[in-house]
């Protein structure tokens, strides 16, 4: 049973760089008015055209691609964002026996064992004993390992543990892996290739950077969102994550 956690990463920060002169190139078409473009206009150009007057067409031009490792739980969230473009890793497709082993991510925020994330399995090696546990190597040669409790839910990880049991057995029976899926859980960790122009990922931020957002959501988004405003600067400064979902909306774009 092998626990990560989730993360984020732009793949493609380099033209992210150079956005807002391509979005303030684009604007300046409509008036052809090229010409008056420099190497510093961009910020304040887009202040006063996009931000401003609410022009927020032109922002369209500029694409940005991340990838996400979350659980199935939040990548169902994520692609009801209809506007982007989506490739996830497939459980039709992906045998984890075969592959790779399945990867899970414990839903609570703020709670995290360094063993598992590290990648020391948790076990349960004792007869009767109900605890999973982390077995640490003693310094003293000859003494049995210390034992370290696992700061994660033991039901959780009962559970976890049953479901990759129940799959791999239906895989051993002769199951698919597109019909032993149907036994994994929504903890299963996916990752999710997610592209779209500037414009929608601002209403992304709005919608899911709130006080509102699932924590687990939060967790990835908030830290990306710092990322796009180091990026791209004006387009995304006043998003708030501690704002409520209402008063992003509000904000529109």
């Amino acid at each position: 049973m092998k626990i990560i956690k989730q993360s984020v990463l732009i793949k493609n920060t380099e033209w992210l760089t150079r956005a807002l002169q391509g979005i303030e190139y684009a604007a300046r078409i409509s008036h052809r008015s090229e010409d008056g473009q420099t190497e510093s206009s961009a910020e304040k150009f887009i202040q006063t055209v996009v931000i401003d007057r609410g022009d927020w067409s032109v922002v369209e031009h500029v694409h940005a691609q991340v990838e996400f490792v979350v659980d199935r739980g939040i990548t169902h969230e994520i692609v009801r964002h209809r506007l982007f473009s989506y490739t996830q890793e497939s459980t039709r497709f992906v045998n984890y026996k075969k592959k790779m082993p399945p990867l899970f991510i414990y839903p609570q925020v703020g709670v995290e064992c360094p063993h598992c994330l590290a990648g020391d399995e948790p076990a349960k090696r004792r007869i009767g004993f109900d605890i999973w546990e982390h077995y640490i190597d003693n310094p003293i040669k000859g003494l049995y390992p210390e034992t370290i409790p696992c700061v994660y839910n033991n039901a959780w990880l009962d559970t976890i543990n049953q479901d990759e049991i129940a799959y791999k057995q239906l895989l051993d029976d002769g199951w698919r892996p597109q019909e032993a899926r149907s036994v994994l859980p929504n903890a299963l960790s996916s990752k999710l290739l997610m592209t779209g122009n500037l414009r929608n990922w601002r209403h992304f931020f709005l919608m899911r950077s709130t006080k509102q957002a699932h924590p687990q959501m939060r967790e990835v988004v908030i830290p990306l969102l710092a990322q796009f405003k180091e990026l791209v600067p004006v387009l995304f400064d006043d998003i708030n994550p501690d704002s409520s979902q209402i008063e992003n909306v509000r904000k529109g774009g």
